[in-house]
């Protein structure tokens, strides 16, 4: 698997919002209301200082197609916060030695997808991203995080996001060293069913829609085996696929309750009981 190092820059020298260039064409950049997108963001700002913070805190918008997505390097945002997903789905891939391992970020994460890219590392690795579904990305370069620091509150709110990350992934690397597939691929299903899950009468829906190629990336195993752990947890009732997504059936895996101890970290999970949507 070999992933280009493309990127966006901006079309001229002064770095505006109106038009970025993308493999060497030109394409149009939207501006938006971060705040007014990402309404926990704005939340975090006093009830007196909101409406102000929302006017004032506007970004770039760039759009990615699904597919291969070479990341995102201008001039500008490698000193600024980074970028903000505000709509869409990707997989970041980190690779050793010819083995990938995978990473599902969605709203509201932040990546820098340039930070350390240039840096040796032993052993070295690879690393590319997939679009799974349209992504719009709002871009916080410099200018952006200039407006961003009237409002000390966005800063902890941004850095609570990262550390939220940091947390997901650790618990996801402790999942795929389970022996079992389709302990693995139950476990991680409701662990995405954590973030994007909500319940209905007949169970947990995941409204995610992952290919089996997708799900082997996850939970690092290859695809036909992905597909028989599938197989087995639809004959066990506790997973089906349905109109809305994947829908899980029963409470979540013990052994992911185990790691949600707080011993483990104290980290949640949905309560079936109470979430509804």
């Amino acid at each position: 698997m070999v992933w280009a190092w493309g990127g966006l820059r901006p079309s001229n020298s002064s770095g505006n919002l109106c038009c970025w260039v993308t493999h060497g064409r030109q394409a149009a950049a939207t501006v938006c209301h971060v705040l007014q997108e990402d309404v926990s963001l704005a939340e975090a700002i006093p009830v007196a200082d909101r409406d102000k913070a929302i006017e004032e805190c506007i970004a770039a918008v760039v759009r990615i197609p699904r597919g291969r997505w070479s990341g995102l390097r201008t001039d500008s945002t490698p000193g600024g916060v980074g970028l903000l997903v505000l709509q869409g789905l990707l997989v970041r891939y980190v690779g050793v030695s010819g083995s990938f391992g995978a990473e599902l970020l969605g709203q509201g994460d932040v990546l820098r997808p340039w930070q350390g890219e240039d840096a040796p590392l032993t052993p070295p690795q690879t690393t590319g991203w997939r679009v799974l579904e349209p992504t719009r990305l709002a871009v916080l370069d410099l200018e952006v995080a200039r407006r961003f620091a009237r409002y000390p509150e966005l800063t902890g709110s941004l850095v609570a996001r990262t550390l939220e990350r940091s947390r997901r992934l650790a618990t996801h690397m402790a999942i795929v060293h389970q022996a079992r597939v389709h302990v693995r691929l139950h476990m991680v299903l409701w662990h995405l069913a954590d973030r994007w899950g909500y319940v209905r009468p007949e169970g947990t829906i995941l409204p995610l829609r992952l290919t089996h190629d997708v799900l082997a990336d996850l939970v690092a195993a290859q695809r036909p085996t992905v597909s028989s752990a599938l197989s087995q947890l639809t004959t066990n009732e506790l997973v089906r696929l349905g109109r809305e997504g994947w829908l899980l059936l029963g409470q979540p895996p013990g052994e992911l309750l185990e790691l949600h101890e707080p011993s483990a970290g104290g980290a949640r999970l949905i309560a079936p009981a109470t979430t509804k949507r």
